[in-house]
């Protein structure tokens, strides 16, 4: 009883919060195509040609089928971040040594770089690949967005600095987005051009589909929350099986939620 007390005091928040500016709040349902059993510590998704991947004792893996790859490198730590973007240059970041590490699709080691050694001092807390043989770097330091070009071994900042501390980031090949601590939400393009997207939703676990698109949840329940050019506001609740769950993705239409011992995958076709 206290659970759904719970759950219908938060849906009343939500709501109440968008009240006058939503087009509609709707409901999304959403189809399982398929479900497995999760044996990883962390389960990280998949990429377009059906590979999985996930992090057991530090290790990180591939899977598709009998086929599994591995990549593990005891001196750096332990794994901060997984960017699999693109299948063919996996980056991750081992934040404790401020150090990062590409990978080919067979899990070879490409490069690795040190940050502390560049020329430039940089101390990076946030990181994802971009364009042109470059990597998004938020450098702590100076509380700005650089770009690093891991061929030339070239770093340049592109963005002013932030004022308020970054409470979530995400990246694509062309954007670096973050929410602050005041839950408003930022892009900033490779030019450092930087905007202002809307104040998000308070959240648990958040991802952003485009700029003006993202899936939340809190209080184990999951929206999609879409605002147009005209600013308003829609807000839709996607059904899945899970009561509670550990994490989410979204990737291609493709819901997939985790919990400490499943993986469910479903389709859901967003606004």
């Amino acid at each position: 009883m206290r659970k759904i007390v719970q759950k219908f005091s938060f849906l009343v928040v939500l709501f109440s919060t968008f009240y006058g500016v939503s087009a509609q709040n709707s409901v999304i349902s959403a189809t399982l195509i398929s479900h497995f059993k999760n044996t990883s510590e962390t389960f990280l998704g998949y990429d377009s040609f059906g590979y999985s991947y996930q992090i057991n004792n530090n290790v990180f893996s591939k899977i598709k089928g009998k086929e599994l790859l591995e990549y593990k490198n005891v001196s750096l730590g332990n794994i901060s971040k997984a960017d699999l973007q693109n299948p063919l240059k996996i980056v991750l970041f081992y934040e404790d040594f401020n150090s990062v590490v590409l990978l080919d699709n067979q899990l070879n080691k490409m490069t690795e770089i040190n940050f502390s050694q560049n020329v430039i001092p940089i101390v990076v807390s946030g990181i994802g690949m971009s364009t042109q043989n470059q990597l998004w770097i938020y450098n702590t330091l100076n509380q700005q967005i650089g770009l690093f070009d891991y061929l030339k071994n070239e770093y340049k900042t592109v963005s002013i600095p932030l004022t308020e501390p970054i409470k979530y980031y995400q990246t694509d090949f062309n954007m670096f987005y973050w929410i602050d601590k005041k839950n408003n939400w930022y892009s900033c393009d490779i030019f450092g051009k930087i905007s202002l997207l809307g104040k998000v939703a308070d959240f648990d676990k958040i991802k952003f589909i485009d700029s003006s698109k993202y899936i939340f949840s809190k209080a184990n329940m999951l929206f999609l929350k879409e605002i147009n050019k005209s600013g308003t506001v829609t807000v839709s609740e996607i059904k899945v099986l899970e009561k509670t769950f550990d994490n989410f993705d979204y990737k291609d239409q493709i819901l997939s939620i985790f919990t400490a011992t499943d993986i469910s995958n479903y389709k859901i076709v967003t606004p």
